[in-house]
């Protein structure tokens, strides 16, 4: 798999140095490279508590993302997946502790565990004064002797760095960071492992399954689970931490592991909300994550006024979500002039019955018209059409079926609320216009060619341009003879499409001439589609 990485010896350094040249001057680093990698708060005077965490990298934002004011002092970076040295870690000690001394917050791993102890150890007997607490707030496996920590870690980091930001000694604020500890349990589930930079990727979970309770350094999980959706996913979650929501209110850190979008992330936070779970959510945003694993964590903390304090105390890194109060989804009513104004429904048999059908040949359709929009566009030509036929259908018995002069407007409105884009606005032009010529007591087939002439004045394209009218336009011109040589019409100019190669309008005139060769315009081929439909639908 390619990515954007030089050499995997030099990626750490050089993320940390990008990092550092893009903090406007915030950060700093000693200058061990390569063994030692501490990232430390450039305004640092060493008046407080100083807080430094680490760990290997490939969990980024974490850590260095969170050195600032109101958060870490220090972070000590390992290579991907490695605890730091000793070295790297006293390093760190060292150049943030002062009086006040400092507090180590460790995830639960070995290495770390190790290697952080060692050197709290060393510093103590240099004189530093040193605390440091271990966080283990895993529950993915819970008859594990010592659970992982993961994304629970940034409880710690906000509460402790909120107290360390304020004078707090370091007795207060090492207790607080052990009662965080205490409370704070994690899981999440992933549908693909991560890709360590220069090693082969483990592809171990399945099409249609997600594993759940994985680490974050791609750990296998407690179980692989059959995947149905964000919803199920989400669910799946929150079973393994509601035990632990019931110890009062609960804030939830919704933690993308990698390569989850921004969409989908969405997706599951409405899954969070609905669950009430929670008064309170950090992110969805990526805070601890495991390279470009396809996932996500939740991480469940009860909280006191006083952490809900510290939680909500502005920080200036951008990694920082913040946090926020969870609300029903607030809706405002549309403004004057945009409501939809609801037909008259009317029933005609027939009439609803041939739009059922068509409507039925566009979804049949659908993945074959997406694989032929990702030739010349973004390959969601099927997806927005079946959409479309889908709702259609859910309203026809509210459809003027009667009256075709309500009708093609009716349909227009719909469409154009359905689809969306460029071609939702298209119909809408196509069957206002057609509706407006049939009121005026134009025929069929003159009224839809006056749809036709109406989207081809608003959006400039003509036959040979290679869009929909290819095949629309010689279709309508045949409708007079009948339904039969209308589609085949629509068949023969949504095949010539292929043999155009170079588009004039539409996505497709950006698309290099090579894609288009041989491949029938989507819009056009859904056109010809639509009329061989109706020419079935009406021999029934």
């Amino acid at each position: 798999m390619a990515q954007f990485v030089n050499a995997k010896e030099d990626l750490v350094k050089e993320a940390i140095d990008g990092l550092l040249a893009c903090s406007g001057g915030a950060l700093t680093r000693l200058d061990g490279y390569p063994h030692i990698k501490v990232v430390y708060r450039a305004d640092w005077v060493r008046d407080r508590v100083a807080l430094i965490s680490g760990g290997g990298s490939g969990h980024e934002p974490a850590h260095a993302g969170f050195v600032g004011p109101g958060m870490l002092t220090a972070a000590v970076c390992g290579e991907v997946f490695a605890s730091p040295s000793v070295e790297a870690v006293l390093a760190g000690i060292l150049a943030v502790t002062g009086e006040a001394g400092c507090l180590l917050i460790v995830k639960n791993y070995t290495g770390d565990r190790l290697n952080f102890g060692l050197a709290a150890e060393r510093a103590r007997a240099l004189g530093r004064k040193v605390e440091m607490v271990v966080v283990d707030d895993d529950i993915a496996l819970p008859d594990l002797p010592q659970p992982r920590g993961v994304a629970g870690t940034l409880f710690v980091h906000k509460i402790a760095g909120a107290m360390a930001e304020a004078g707090k000694p370091l007795e207060d604020v090492a207790e607080a960071a052990r009662r965080v500890i205490a409370s704070v349990v994690s899981i999440g589930t992933s549908l693909d492992t991560c890709t360590v930079p220069g090693s082969p990727k483990e592809n171990r979970i399945p099409a249609g399954k997600a594993e759940l309770g994985l680490g974050i350094h791609g750990e296998p999980g407690v179980e692989q689970v059959d995947f149905a959706g964000a919803s199920q996913a989400m669910n799946m979650v929150l079973d393994k931490l509601a035990e632990h929501s019931k110890q009062g209110p609960c804030v939830a850190l919704v933690n993308n592991l990698g390569s989850t979008t921004p969409l989908e992330m969405s997706v599951l936070s409405h899954g969070l909300a609905q669950s009430g779970i929670a008064s309170h959510v950090i992110g969805p945003a990526p805070m601890m994550t495991s390279l470009d694993m396809h996932g996500f964590s939740v991480s469940i903390l009860p909280v006191a006024a006083d952490d809900l304090d510290a939680l909500a105390a502005p920080v200036p890194m951008a990694a920082w979500p913040g946090l926020q109060g969870i609300v029903d989804v607030p809706v405002t009513a549309l403004p004057d002039g945009l409501t939809p104004i609801e037909p008259i429904p009317s029933a005609n048999a027939q009439t609803g019955a041939t739009i059922a059908q068509v409507a039925d040949v566009l979804i049949s359709a659908e993945d074959d018209l997406n694989a032929l929009d990702a030739k010349s566009g973004d390959g969601d030509t099927g997806s927005t059409l079946a959409t479309a036929a889908r709702a259609l259908k859910d309203r026809l018995d509210a459809m003027p079926l009667a009256d075709l002069t309500q009708l093609f407007p009716a349909l227009g409105n719909e469409l154009s609320q359905t689809m969306g884009g460029s071609s939702g606005v298209i119909l809408a032009i196509y069957f206002n216009a057609a509706g407006d010529a049939c009121a005026g007591g134009a025929p069929v087939h003159k009224a839809l060619a006056e749809g036709l002439k109406r989207v081809s004045d608003v959006g400039g394209a003509k036959v040979g341009d290679r869009t929909m009218i290819d095949a629309l336009a010689p279709a309508l011109q045949a409708l007079s003879d009948g339904i039969d040589a209308s589609a085949t019409a629509a068949r023969q100019g949504a095949d010539s499409t292929a043999h155009i190669h170079r588009a004039k309008a539409g996505r497709a005139a950006y698309v290099p001439s090579e894609n288009l060769k041989g491949h029938n315009d989507p819009g056009a081929e859904a056109v010809a589609l639509v009329f061989e439909g109706l020419a079935q639908a009406m021999k029934g």
